[in-house]
Order: C-alpha cells, then sequence, then structure tokens
C-alpha cells in the first residue's frame, strides 16, 4: 500500500508536468527509487535514473495522536459487532530529488514540483485521475488503496538534518525537498471475531432474606 499511495503521487506528478509544461518525448519525468542506490552512471546501470525527479521514502513514523481508536465495528441494522485491530496510520518522510546532470534544469524542475505539491497537496480517491491508480499499480488487490486521503506537507530540515539524511544514504547531495506524506491508513482487512449487541438489560433481581 505504501508501494500504491507513492505510485499514485507519482502519476499525479507526472500527468502535471506533461499537461502543464509538455513533456518532451512523452517519456515519464518523475520515478520512485532509492537514493541510498546513487545516480545511474548509464541506462540499466544500477541506481535511479539521471534528469529525473525521484521520490524516495527516507523514514516512517506512526500517527500516535490516532493510536486510540476502537477494535469493533458496531452494525446496528443486524444488531451484530465484528472485531478486528484498528488501522494503523503512518507518516511517511518523502524526499524528491531532482537527479539532472544540469544544475539549472535540476533547479527548474525542483521548482516545479514545488509548486505542484503547493497547488494540490490532498490527495483522494475523489480528485485524482482513474488512470493515476491504475497505472503501474501494484497487480495484487491486496496491496492496492480502496479509499485513501494522502496530505503532503512540506518539511524544512535543519542543516544537521540534511548532513544526517545525506550521510546515511551515502552519497552526495542533490537538489532536493522533503515533504511529509500523512495519514496514511494501513490495515489488513481481516476479522477477528463476530458477536452480537446486548439489546436487552435484566434488572429482575432480589435481595435474600436472612432466613434464606
Amino acid at each position: 500500500m505504501i508501494s500504491h499511495a507513492l505510485t499514485i503521487v507519482m502519476n499525479e506528478l507526472n500527468r502535471h508536468l506533461a499537461d502543464t509544461y509538455g513533456g518532451g518525448d512523452g517519456s515519464p519525468q518523475v520515478a520512485l527509487g532509492n537514493m541510498a542506490e546513487g545516480i545511474a552512471s548509464a541506462p540499466g546501470s544500477s541506481g535511479v535514473p539521471r534528469d529525473m525527479l525521484i521520490l524516495s521514502m527516507v523514514n516512517i513514523k506512526e500517527e500516535k495522536a490516532l493510536k486510540n481508536l476502537p477494535n469493533h465495528v458496531r452494525n446496528d441494522a443486524a444488531l451484530t459487532v465484528t472485531y478486528q485491530n484498528p488501522p494503523v496510520f503512518l507518516n511517511c518522510q518523502i524526499l524528491v530529488v531532482a537527479s539532472h546532470g544540469n544544475y539549472t534544469n535540476a533547479l527548474l524542475m525542483l521548482s516545479r514540483a514545488i509548486r505542484f505539491f503547493q497547488f494540490k497537496n490532498v490527495f483522494s480517491q475523489d480528485n485524482v485521475a482513474p488512470a493515476s491508480m491504475t497505472t503501474n499499480a501494484p497487480g495484487n488487490a491486496l496491496d492496492q488503496l480502496e479509499s485513501f486521503k494522502l496530505v503532503l506537507d512540506l518539511y524544512s530540515p535543519s542543516m544537521e538534518e540534511v548532513n544526517h539524511l545525506w550521510g546515511t544514504l551515502g552519497g552526495k547531495q542533490y537538489p532536493f525537498v522533503l515533504y511529509v506524506l500523512r495519514l496514511l491508513e494501513l490495515q489488513f482487512k481481516a476479522t477477528q471475531s463476530e458477536g452480537v449487541l446486548v439489546n436487552e438489560v435484566v434488572t429482575d433481581f432480589y435481595q435474600k432474606s436472612a432466613t434464606d
């Protein structure tokens, strides 16, 4: 599901760049990749591709404000209750890197990405293109998001955090911006048990007498 969430964001950004600025030869301008692998020295070699915007996840945190949710779902019509563990809500830190060899082009593309996320920082099944949810989506339906609301907030790291980040990735620093993708809901739809709702309370009781 994390893969599908980032794929949706990638597809939306790709579509925006192509529609707004033109796509050149029509090839994608945004890709998912692990910046720890470095920039590929040649097409087909290991590493993320050159001359693209790369979305790379660098951290995951749990949203603890939504941790204490109930572990059951009521069905008042059928007077039943279903027990299942509550979903996990994640905040993912996403690195957007311009891997362009030309520094001016890198800054240009990075600014276009920032302007896009300023214009559209909330993604849901109601405001993204249908193709964005299906293109390059995971093949297994269990790995796909059914309903979602992804919120991207700009995160401004300190110079110390930047140093640690790129030191951890083990490569040279490229023009980048960091976003927090908030409230990604992960839940495996598996019922643990079922029961019925209490619909009657019996209050027929009496006090024993001393001779009983």
